[in-house]
Order: structure tokens, then sequence, then C-alpha cells
């Protein structure tokens, strides 16, 4: 019976005890409260109760001096708490005397309930159990096709918030995971779950509990999580059997999903296959008109690739929404290990709003790096529909240098690349890399890794600003940096051709 006996803080984060309130200062988590006795009158003499909770249902005055005695008397029989009818104060004498015993008292409006509730999950944790999953299975038969209206009864039934999760801990449905509890999550479960796995209990610092439960369908598998915020062992042994129940049903609507967005994804890969080899047709341009893709402009060409096992076609959501969130309405697309996108303006934009344009790519890349082990490419601006094709394949060969360049950000952009894109090839030469060596030597030793914070400096096209957030240092640091290694060069990196010859020199290798 013990083990069953949950805390008296974990009965108040309860659904079942959700209109119990305090009405004298409970003892930090509080006792175990070991079952529940009713009794009718505030003058009754409790016999032994062994931390159980006494609950009398006739105190409606909770002021009546003998409500004292009844602290005495409750505390002298071991009760784990008190529970009054109503929920007026307590008198101040009988608020000390509880606290002094250290004696919980509380109030509820329906005392009979609180006690049939907390006598089930201590005698009968079975029928808690059956109850939640019949109801499960009945609110299941009512809810929507939507994924969100099953998490949303899933919710409703256990009366605890319900994720779906990705195997990073990433949110692809229902309420947000908190950071901590992503990580303790990632950090519990198996990378690479299977459907007859047993349920995952995650203990949490706070006290709380994540129970999860393995939903596999036609894509990558993911968790049903839900949260507890306290320990009531009858309710953590139900959870795992509701989201079981849940789990297929979640499963089959997220097959229906995902035939839907692969669907999709055939039809825009399929689509720009036609773009990349040759002028476009009729028919390409009423299905790209139909996909709302603008063909006629001047487009700036995007890749991002992803390392590891991605979903690209799963989290293409997220990568157009890492660009909404930058004010950059861009054409994205599923292709290979990562994504093609591409932005589209009316008229040629100015070489200042080609750089400003960078640095907003820049900033959907730092979105996506959050979640995605993503490396970015941008081409340059080019006109028209075979534009497109133009800018995309400059955008993958950048992305190709960027994937290899972690220490600058991984971040490349062809319109300021230009001939040092032609000549990498030389710098991997014996020829180029000891003349290389000589013409950084001087800044090599330097504190403050001046190498690095040169080559950043240059792929980010002279932007101070961009350099400190690649590096992860202020903006003044960067600029005394930059200073120092002019003053040690002897070079003026205004000037195109040391420019030139210090960013192949940087290039030599990652490091160097």
């Amino acid at each position: 019976m013990r083990d069953l006996a949950p805390s008296l803080a974990a009965m108040l984060s309860s659904p079942g005890w959700s209109d119990v309130v305090v009405l004298s200062a409970a003892v930090d988590d509080g006792p175990r409260l070991t079952g529940s006795r009713v009794s009718l009158e505030v003058s009754s003499h409790p016999e032994s109760l062994d931390g159980q909770l006494l609950v009398v249902l006739l105190a409606d005055d909770h002021t009546d001096w003998r409500i004292d005695a009844l602290i005495s008397r409750a505390s002298a029989a071991g009760a784990g708490a008190l529970l009054l009818a109503g929920v007026e104060p307590l008198g101040r004498g009988a608020q000390l005397l509880a606290e002094r015993l250290q004696l919980p008292v509380l109030g509820c409006s329906d005392p009979l309930a609180a006690h049939e509730y907390l006598r089930r999950v201590t005698a009968e944790p079975e029928v808690v159990r059956s109850e939640l999953v019949l109801r499960a299975v009945a609110a299941l038969r009512r809810a929507s096709d939507d994924l969100t209206s099953v998490l949303r009864t899933t919710s409703d039934v256990l009366e605890r918030p319900v994720t779906l999760a990705g195997t990073d801990g990433g949110t692809l449905a229902g309420e947000p995971l908190e950071a901590d509890e992503r990580t303790a999550l990632v950090g519990a479960l198996p990378r690479v779950p299977v459907a007859w796995a047993a349920p995952y209990r995650v203990d949490l610092p706070s006290g709380a509990v994540l129970i999860a439960v393995a939903v596999v369908g036609v894509g990558p598998v993911c968790w049903l999580v839900a949260r507890l915020p306290r320990v009531v062992p009858a309710e953590v042994a139900a959870v795992p059997d509701v989201l079981s129940v849940v789990a297929p049903a979640v499963g089959e609507r997220l097959a229906l999903r995902r035939l839907e967005l692969e669907r999709d994804a055939r039809q825009r890969t399929s689509l720009l296959g036609e773009l990349l080899h040759g002028e476009p047709s009729e028919a390409t341009r009423r299905r790209a008109v139909d996909l709302g893709w603008q063909l006629d402009g001047w487009h700036t060409g995007i890749r991002i690739g992803a390392e590891g096992q991605v979903d690209v076609a799963g989290r293409r959501t997220d990568v157009v929404e890492a660009f909404d969130a930058e004010g950059l309405r861009a054409v994205v697309v599923e292709q290979g290990d990562g994504w093609s996108a591409w932005v589209t303006a009316v008229r040629e934009p100015t070489a200042t709003e080609v750089q400003q344009q960078a640095a907003v790519i820049r900033r959907v890349h730092r979105r996506l790096v959050q979640t995605v082990d993503a490396y970015v490419g941008v081409g340059r601006v080019q006109p028209g529909p075979s534009g497109i094709a133009t800018t995309l394949a400059e955008a993958g060969d950048a992305a190709g240098l960027a994937r290899g360049r972690a220490e600058t950000g991984r971040f490349l952009h062809v319109d300021r690349l230009g001939l040092a894109q032609l000549l990498l090839a030389w710098t991997r030469t014996d020829t180029f890399q000891p003349a290389a060596q000589a013409l950084l030597a001087p800044i090599k030793d330097q504190p403050g890794d001046l190498v690095t914070t040169l080559a950043v400096y240059l792929d980010t096209e002279s932007s101070l600003a961009e350099t400190a957030a690649v590096l992860g240092i202020h903006r003044n640091t960067a600029a005394a940096r930059i200073s120092k290694i002019q003053h040690l060069l002897g070079v003026d990196l205004t000037n195109p051709d040391e420019r030139l010859a210090l960013h192949l020199a940087s290039r030599t290798s990652p490091t160097e």
C-alpha cells in the first residue's frame, strides 16, 4: 500500500484534487498519504491513522475552537493531513497550532470526492487505469481526423500536457517541451526506438515526470510524451496505458500526413528538375504558377545542406518558417540531403541590397542550426527562368565549400567569393601552401586566434558585426583584432589585391 502512497504535493497537483486548497502551510513535499478516512463531526476522536488523510465533513466554521482540538487529536493519531469541508481560512490559533505540529490542513468544497479519489489511487489503482483508458478510447472515437485534435483529446483525458516530439526532442505537435525537459528526454530515450518498446519514464530534478511512448508510422519514429508535474503512482502507472492506446491513432494520422508531404515534395522536386534542364515550357510555367513560383525577375539561389539523417520532407516547414521569421519570402524545395531555395526580386538588386539580403540569409541559417546541423551557400543574383538554375548551381558550389569551414560559420556567398572560388584548387597545392603560411606567419602565434578571425572577416564580406556573431565575441573585440592584423601584416584590407591574397592564404587549411 505504501508503494502507492502519493505525497501531499503530488495529490495537490493531481486533476482529481483540483479544488483542494491548503489552509495551513504544508511541510516541503508534504507527507505520503496512505489512504483516507471520513469523520462526520469536528468533535470526533480518530483512532490510529498511520499516515491517512482524515476527512471531516461537518466543519464549515473553521474558526470554531473545536478545530484546534481536532488538529491536536488528528496529529496524535498519526494523520498524514486533515481535510475540512469548505475553503474558509483557519482561525489564527488553529493555523499556528497546525504549523507547530506540522500537520497540513486542507479545505475543499466537495471533501467526499477528494476522499474517494485518494482512496482509489491508493487502494484501487487498476480502476483508475481502466477508467482512463476507457475514457481515452471513447474520446478518440469522437476526435476529428487531424493530429492536433487527437493530441488535444489525449491532453483533455489526462488533464496533462501532451506533446509529439521527434528523436531530437523537438516539438512536432502539441505543447512544446521546456529546454530542460527536452534535454532530459533526449538523454533517456534510444536513438532508434521500436514499436514494441516499453514506455519510458524520465524523472526530472523538479520532481516532474515525463512518460514517453514510441509512435511508428510511415516516416521517422517519434515520441508521444505526457508531462506530470508530480508523482501520483497510480496516475503514473495509468498514463503509459493511455498513451499506448493513443499511439496507433497518432501513427495513422502521421502516415496520412506523411503521404501528403511526400506527394507534395515529389511535385516540387519534379518541377525544379524541369527548370534546371532548360527553358521552361508552357506546361511548366502553368505548374509553377499553381505552386506560387515566380519564374521571371532576379533570383538569388540558396543551398541548405544538412549533416546526418534528416527528414528533409518533414523538416521543410521548419525551413520555410525560418525564412518567414526573417521576412524573406523564399521558394523551398526538397533536394537530396537538404533543400534548394531561392528568393526573387522584381528588379535587379543593388550591391547594397545584395549584401543586406545575404545578412538576412545568415540569420535564417542561425535559426536553422538550432535544430539542424546545416551549412549554407548563396549564389549570385541571376535573371529570368534560366537564372534559377545558374544561381542554384553557384549556391551548391558555395555550400560544398561552406560544409568544411565550421570555424567560419559554414556559410559562404558566391557574390564575393568569385575568383577565390576559381582559384581554390590552387590553394591546395604544394606550391601555394608554403607561400601562404609565410604570408600569415606574423599573426599565426598571436593571442586571439587572428588567423581564424581574418578568415571569418573575409568570408563575411568584411562585416565586423557578422564576424563577431560567427566567433561569438563582441563587435569591438572583432574590430580590435582586424586592426591588429592589418598592423602586423602591413596590409590594407580595403585593397582588393591584398584582400584576395589573404583570402586565398586563409583557405590553405581549416585551421590556418
